[in-house]
């Protein structure tokens, strides 16, 4: 298949359809299609299937046909397929980032990056799939033993976004797969090409027919409701904002449908007075910058303490700054386009709403002329307490700074929101660091580092960031349940 001039893998869906149900390439049921565009300059890149509530349905009969097989499947075969899937991606790592670039918008850089952080998800939990254990022991009373086994959830049904439309895919696909569940996907509408590129290059790993069915769309309450509505659906895992996640939560509650949820954040990033300055800049970078700000961890309120405040907004507005903003294959560039005209004018409206009630543009970068959802990298201080963008998730590349003198204070800034997912602090001082990271309110925080995620670490928030948890040994155990079963045993 050929895609706007990038060879998308000779595996890669065929004139029939785009909808990949039952290790085969379909077209939706009823014919209907949508349009993607590349957000770098508004073109249509091309129309693809958009599969609807017979598609869902027909989905869950071939994930449900393929599941026993693959629950017998010794642990060490599954293993393998998943390692042969982390060396396709690698081996075609240019193709993937050129395709994330296309749909989705993000730099090179980041979208080569993604491909490598998506691909290791495959090796981590191959490595898992031969680990789960059995327990067996003696029960204290004496006379029977006890012996602890643990199965594979069943059918899964994952939702992901458009922001990394690889990686987010993987996360869940990864150790379901691992654990021995079957698995239907609905990719984000914006960007469903990756997935089919991953559904693609799984197929030629040698996974059977009906163990990952991935279906795009452009009318997702109908399909997720299918899924959700049916008994053999065992497990569900989002990936969104929080206001869906929650109507997602009820629907799940009807069937009692096990669920992981990765919601909103709000992330702050400390930066004490006895902070690597340097460092911390390119911590900042790194925590605010990585595709664009439109990651879910991106650094979202800048907590800087006063003594060190104008050194950071000094060096910091500078290297903001110089971000080079274009398509994200150009030379040299390190900022592509926002997804949308809407996330353009939702990120306008919270900067104009934090300047209007006092904030002051300390740095901005620039925007290429021409078409394209494009906004610069902005820096603004002396923002106010009371403004939206230190209450909203901004999803875009500013970052809003703010000081402070007193820790206690600070940190009853910092956990004032509902959210929880991730926080950043940067002091030379590691009891310090520690302090306060225990103190910070989220699921995961980064000392002295910008880049958080790592599939062989547990991802996920507290509060109403999220349940449960995706990567890491908590990864796998999210698709397993624990069966107990007494063993008479007379001596």
């Amino acid at each position: 298949m050929n895609l706007a001039g990038i060879d998308l893998l000779a595996k890669a869906p065929p004139a029939e359809g785009d909808v990949f149900l039952g290790g085969r390439w379909l077209a939706a049921a009823d014919g209907r299609t949508y349009p993607v565009h590349d957000p770098a300059t508004g073109d249509l890149i091309r129309h693809v299937s958009s599969a609807g509530p017979d598609d869902a349905r027909a989905a869950i009969d071939a994930a449900h046909s393929a599941a026993a097989g693959w629950r017998s499947t010794p642990p060490r075969r599954r293993s393998e397929i998943l390692h042969d899937t982390f060396a396709l991606m690698r081996e075609h790592t240019d193709t993937l980032a050129r395709l994330i670039v296309l749909e989705n918008g993000k730099a090179y850089r980041d979208a080569a990056a993604e491909v490598g952080y998506a691909a290791e998800f495959f090796r981590w939990f191959a490595e898992e799939a031969v680990r789960v254990g059995s327990a067996f022991g003696d029960a204290p009373a004496g006379g029977y033993r006890h012996v602890v086994r643990k199965h594979p959830v069943g059918v899964t049904a994952f939702v992901t976004p458009w922001n990394f439309p690889a990686a987010m895919a993987t996360r869940k696909i990864a150790p379901a797969l691992a654990a021995g569940c079957p698995v239907l996907l609905k990719p984000a509408p914006e960007t469903p090409l990756t997935a089919l590129a991953v559904a693609a290059l799984l197929a030629e790993a040698g996974l059977p027919d009906g163990l990952l069915n991935v279906l795009p769309t452009d009318r997702a309450p109908e399909v997720v409701s299918a899924w959700l509505g049916d008994e053999r659906v065992r497990k569900f895992s989002f990936t969104g904002s929080t206001a869906t996640g929650k109507v997602l939560l009820e629907q799940a509650a009807e069937n009692v449908v096990n669920v992981t949820m990765e919601l909103g954040g709000n992330a702050p990033f400390v930066v004490c007075a006895d902070a690597d300055v340097d460092a911390a800049v390119r911590g900042a970078m790194d925590a605010k910058m990585r595709g664009g700000g439109e990651v879910c961890i991106a650094a979202n309120r800048f907590y800087v303490h006063a003594d060190v405040a104008a050194e950071f907004t000094e060096k910091f507005g500078a290297a903001m700054a110089a971000v080079r903003v274009g398509p994200g294959l150009e030379d040299g560039v390190t900022l592509g386009p926002m997804i949308n005209e809407g996330a353009v004018d939702k990120i306008r409206s919270l900067v104009d709403d934090a300047v209007a009630r006092g904030a002051r543009i300390a740095a901005r970068g620039g925007t290429p002329d021409g078409p394209g959802h494009f906004h610069p990298a902005t820096v603004l201080v002396d923002v106010p307490d009371d403004a939206r963008i230190l209450h909203e998730e901004v999803f875009g590349p500013v970052a809003p700074l703010t000081t402070f003198t007193d820790e206690n204070e600070m940190l009853a800034r910092a956990n004032a929101t509902v959210h929880g997912l991730a926080s950043y602090v940067y002091s030379r001082d590691v009891g310090r660091a520690l302090r306060i990271a225990e103190r910070l309110e989220a699921g995961m925080v980064g000392v002295n580092r910008g880049l958080l995620s790592d599939p062989a670490a547990p991802f996920g928030g507290v509060k109403q960031s999220g349940l449960g948890r995706e990567g890491g040994r908590e990864g796998i155990e999210a698709f397993l349940e624990t069966q107990y079963i007494a063993l008479d045993w007379t001596d």
